[in-house]
């Protein structure tokens, strides 16, 4: 089926506001999967603010012209699917690699982050990375570390104190 003009620099248009504000950019080969897996995978991209979208890699090759994710033109042959993290930077990674486990026909075939093209045996690393939650929560744990460390000793001192008067205080009394 033909698309039209209009349609066309439509989709551009959409991709490549999408590519700008893009963390990572995973692209897939989808050749196989069926409507109902691949709507399974919409609804998951959804749900984990993924940028989820079927291109023509023409179309994709001119959405991306002038971004980051320019470096994914090697990539482009074949059917491609392609993600776009909006938050976190393994989100379409998670998204993408969970979904390749339970369906055969699908194939991540690279990935780029901040203008890097990298191969798709990467994309642990990049799934694998901490959410902004999960690394404010490490962060922080780090931070209190000192200070907790630091009044669990000084309240140390009293407690050793009062265990040694009432150490006295009780043989005192046994020897009364």
């Amino acid at each position: 089926m033909a698309i039209r003009l209009e349609d066309k620099q439509q989709i551009v248009a959409e991709v490549n506001e999408a590519a700008k504000g893009a963390l990572s950019a995973v692209l897939a080969d989808y050749h196989g999967t069926a409507v109902e897996e691949m709507t399974a995978l919409r609804k998951a991209a959804r749900e984990n603010n993924v940028y989820l979208r079927v291109v023509r890699n023409t179309l994709l090759k001119r959405a991306v012209a002038g971004t980051d994710y320019e470096c994914l033109n090697e990539a482009l042959v074949g059917p491609t699917i392609l993600a776009f993290s909006q938050d976190d930077p393994g989100a379409a990674a998670r998204v993408l690699k969970d979904f390749a486990k339970e369906n055969d026909g699908f194939e991540v075939k690279a990935l780029a982050v901040s203008g890097t093209l990298l191969p798709a045996s990467q994309i642990d690393v990049l799934a694998k990375l901490p959410t902004y939650d999960q690394a404010m929560a490490t962060l922080m744990s780090v931070m209190l570390a000192p200070v907790t460390k630091l009044v669990q000793t000084c309240n140390e001192v009293p407690s050793k104190v009062t265990r040694v008067v009432a150490a006295v205080r009780d043989q005192k009394q046994e020897a009364a």
